[in-house]
């Protein structure tokens, strides 16, 4: 059976496309699935933010087929683990959680290479093209520990 990971930002054009087209480079796609939302319904449908697609691509990774979609209380059931990439992410996702085990599923992802320290991912949203390439950096090393656990 596949294992299923979704990575979950504000709006899903920004960090979570990139993080899933990050990990995607990184695993079997036999083995692993990866999918990505948002807690908003502000870009449903829409393509990832240009400045994306642009780190992305800088960094031989395509990420324009993806499109936006709000996160659902069905993805509890779809996914096996669900990153998040800031508090307010968290926040969002918990509280539609309906018991413990959907609760469990839920983490930080930067806490894959800082611990328990509760790392944000910023939002580069309102930034320029720096942000992007910082928040491509940080997600790659936290996308390098997971694809090394599920090998």
């Amino acid at each position: 059976m596949k294992t299923r990971i979704l990575m979950v930002c504000l709006g899903n054009i920004c960090r979570s496309p990139l993080a899933e087209g990050i990990l995607k480079s990184k695993i079997n796609p036999q083995e692993i699935v990866v999918d990505s939302a948002g807690t908003s319904d502000y870009h449903v449908d829409d393509c990832p933010d240009p400045r994306s697609v642009s780190i992305a691509k800088e960094n031989n990774l395509d990420i324009t087929s993806q499109r936006g979609r709000q996160f659902s209380v069905e993805d509890f059931d779809s996914f096996d683990k669900i990153y998040v990439m800031d508090m307010a992410n968290y926040r969002d996702v918990i509280s539609k959680a309906r018991n413990e085990k959907d609760r469990n599923k839920v983490s930080l992802i930067l806490n894959e290479i800082f611990p328990g320290e509760n790392v944000e991912v910023p939002d580069p949203y309102h930034g320029g093209a720096d942000g992007f390439k910082r928040v491509y950096q940080m997600l790659n090393e936290a996308c390098e520990v997971i694809a090394k656990k599920h090998q």
